[in-house]
């Protein structure tokens, strides 16, 4: 019998162990042997948090959801003004914790089993829906109606695609790099917006 409090602790150390099976083995090779191995536990401690691989599977990746949720909630509470709600976006969905070696090859295995896993799909359609719609909340303010969506999404796109880029080129990319890329096409996009508006007052 697992002793009082030990099960928070007990699912913990089993998707962090997910996480490193997924970096060192692959998702298909990620075992529950070789996670429990990786844990430091039987087979039997898994199958007593978890029903199946499965399951285990749906936590780790809700775990990794809910911890971009929390990055990207703290530096909004933080921020002044739309620019740096915009930019607590960024910076969450960029935090060091999650922009890791490690990190990045679990949410790329996750992004290619959703096409084949409902229960992956629902989740990762959860995430691409709120980072959109952070997005738009924060650019309101400093974009245009008709440019809206498409500003959030050249953001969103460009911050996959930048996950995408790190889990698999040789090397990777660096926070730093990826912050910079991330913060100069917004630049971009709020210079044509003032662009825009300063010839609209010429033409007025």
């Amino acid at each position: 019998m697992p002793k009082l409090g030990m099960e928070p602790i007990r699912r913990r150390q089993l998707i962090d162990a997910t996480i490193a099976a997924i970096e060192e083995n692959g998702f298909s090779e990620a075992t529950v042997s070789r996670i429990s191995a990786r844990a430091g536990v039987s087979t039997g401690v898994v199958h007593h948090y978890f029903r199946n691989k499965d399951d285990l599977l749906e936590a780790t990746l809700r775990d990794l959801a809910n911890t971009l949720r929390r990055e990207v909630v703290e530096r909004l509470n933080r921020a002044r003004g739309p620019r740096e709600r915009v930019e607590a976006i960024i910076d969450g969905n960029l935090a060091p914790g999650l922009f890791t070696r490690a990190g990045v090859t679990a949410w790329l295995a996750f992004w290619g089993e959703a096409p084949n896993s409902p229960r992956l799909a629902r989740i990762q359609d959860i995430i691409i829906r709120r980072l959109h719609g952070n997005l738009i909340h924060a650019l309101r303010p400093i974009v245009a109606p008709e440019r809206l969506a498409l500003t959030a999404d050249g953001i969103g796109t460009l911050l996959d695609g930048l996950w995408l880029r790190a889990a698999l080129t040789r090397g990777g990319v660096t926070l730093d790099d990826a912050r910079r890329l991330t913060h100069d096409y917004l630049e971009l996009c709020l210079a044509a917006e003032r662009g825009k508006a300063n010839a609209d007052r010429e033409i007025a």
